[in-house]
């Protein structure tokens, strides 16, 4: 008879023991060291991608005495930081961090730490004090930033194995494979409570373009490969049940085309286009990332009143332009804290900005982070919005940073400030696929007379699908669509899992619409009119 058993209901034991008396090895301490079999499954069950988000501790200033938490492996854990002497002429610091009353013997804690300036990473597995010493300040503002707010202090909650063991976890997801698929249903299923119901055979409709028309909506939902990847985590923080969206036209002569912002271009460029319904379509069934698509139709009086020589106009206006890079994430945050599932918060933003300027944590250190390694991306998805709202030109997110400590206001509240439709930034103005159909469909006359005081840029598609504007009545669906015992508020035209578009159709437009809104999953409560 194999042992393997009973070593497994030993380590289940001393789990159980684990909370009576420091034990040796905790279970999650030596699975790795066992059979595949044994261990791989119990792994998976304690770590998930989530578990890569590095957890705000706190921030440690000169001015302080010290901080203290209770860390993954030490239960008391504290951290001071010193000014000292440096080789710039503009000093330096250490930062002292104290570990102490290990869980078990083999366990280690995994900490960053950063300013919005650098970004860098440590680990302790004694019981002991430690030091981590920054030779010098990059910069004259960096001195000052620590002076005021310190250096920002994030635990890895996992550890170094859980954080191993959730980038494992978390690639699959942008895999273009049945692996990657599965991980991405497992994702939302686990972190939204979504269901993917098997769909009978067909799982595409043959649509008759006869039946569709001008503005009818066009949502999708990619599971696999790297678009299914970042719909994922998109969906995860926006709550919404698709990850791109795309509208249909029809011109004088009733030949039905696609409109869409997130287009693919020759030169690999994501850009908005208006091409061939034939060509679109066909694109959508040779998609690896396997697309959902449901077909989402106007209400007819809408329709009767949807003027479509002004969304032509505008479409055509728009053609070739960029995708709305600029304004992504602010359609996203809308509250102060109440927009980042945990652990994000604006403190990790600003880590993985750093990154980006030498060259999507809590925000502001994920911006900085991202700022480090590409300078072209973060001015293209924050820099030139954050000016915006400060009504500033060309300052970097380091100026930006010191322009808001100047003005007395916070980070947090900064991105709060709600994006406006007018504003035109350097490769002109900014729609993402979701803000592009919305504009059209304000330049359509759908908003009526509270078209001026609606922001379209501040909707997610979550609240895109959301607007009580589409068809509510199912025996006015095309013949085609829904065959079978599917019995959607709309029509799904593509896909081998049932679309679920929850609070479809629901929301009654209303005057400076969506720019408070939290979405803290699983449940994503919207109060009524925020």
């Amino acid at each position: 008879m194999s042992r393997t058993p009973w070593i497994l209901l030993l380590l289940l034991c001393s789990l159980g023991l684990a909370s009576a008396l420091k034990v040796p090895l905790r279970i999650k301490d030596v699975l790795p060291v066992l059979p595949r079999q044994i261990s791989w499954p119990v792994l998976n069950n304690f770590h998930s991608a989530v578990d890569l988000l590095p957890s705000f501790i706190g921030s440690v200033t000169p001015n302080n005495d010290s901080i203290q938490w209770e860390g993954a492996c030490f239960s008391g854990s504290e951290a001071r930081l010193e000014f000292v002497e440096g080789d710039r002429g503009l000093g330096g610091g250490v930062l002292y961090l104290k570990t102490s009353e290990a869980h078990s013997w083999a366990c280690m804690d995994l900490y960053v730490f950063a300013t919005p300036y650098r970004i860098t990473w440590d680990y302790y597995f004694s019981a002991r004090e430690h030091t981590l010493k920054f030779d010098s300040w990059e910069e004259p503002a960096e001195l000052e930033y620590v002076k005021q707010h310190g250096v920002s202090v994030f635990l890895m909650p996992s550890g170094m194995l859980g954080t191993m063991l959730s980038l494992i976890d978390v690639l699959p997801l942008f895999s273009n494979t049945v692996w990657g698929q599965n991980a991405n249903l497992a994702f939302l299923e686990k972190h939204m409570g979504a269901t993917f119901e098997k769909r009978s055979q067909p799982w595409h409709a043959t649509i008759n373009p006869d039946d569709v028309h001008t503005g009818d909506f066009l949502a999708l939902s990619k599971i696999r490969g790297r678009w299914g990847g970042f719909e994922t985590l998109e969906k995860w923080v926006t709550g919404a049940f698709a990850g791109h969206t795309a509208v249909c036209l029809k011109d004088e002569m009733g030949k039905l085309w696609v409109g869409e912002s997130g287009n693919e271009n020759e030169k690999g460029e994501e850009v908005i286009a208006v091409i061939p319904w034939e060509e679109w379509w066909e694109l959508q069934l040779k998609d690896g990332s396997n697309p959902q698509i449901a077909l989402l139709p106007l209400h007819p009086e809408l329709r009767e009143k949807f003027n479509s020589t002004a969304a032509w106009e505008y479409a055509r206006s728009m053609s070739g332009k960029p995708y709305g890079y600029h304004n992504m994430i602010f359609s996203w945050i809308d509250t102060m804290a109440e927009n980042y599932p945990p652990p994000l918060d604006t403190h990790l933003l600003i880590v993985l900005s750093v990154l980006t300027s030498s060259s999507c944590f809590q925000v502001v250190s994920v911006m900085s982070m991202w700022t480090r390694v590409q300078p072209t991306y973060a001015a293209n998805m924050w820099n030139e919005a954050l000016n915006k709202r400060l009504s500033t030109e060309g300052l970097d997110l380091y100026e930006i940073l010191a322009e808001v400590e100047n003005r007395g206001i916070s980070v947090d509240h900064l991105l709060t400030i709600p994006e406006q439709d007018e504003w035109v930034y350097s490769d002109g103005k900014s729609t993402t696929c979701v803000a592009f159909i919305l504009a059209m469909y304000k330049e359509a006359g759908i908003f009526g007379p509270i078209s001026n005081s609606i922001q379209v840029t501040e909707f997610t598609i979550r609240d895109a699908y959301m607007l009580k504007i589409f068809e509510n009545n199912q025996t006015r669906l095309p013949s085609w669509c829904n065959l079978g015992d599917e019995k959607l508020p709309f029509c799904q035209i593509l896909g081998e899992y049932r679309m679920e578009l929850p609070e479809y159709n629901t929301i009654e437009p209303y005057t400076n619409m969506n720019e408070h809104c939290p979405s803290l999953p699983p449940t994503y409560i919207r109060p009524s009119q925020c």
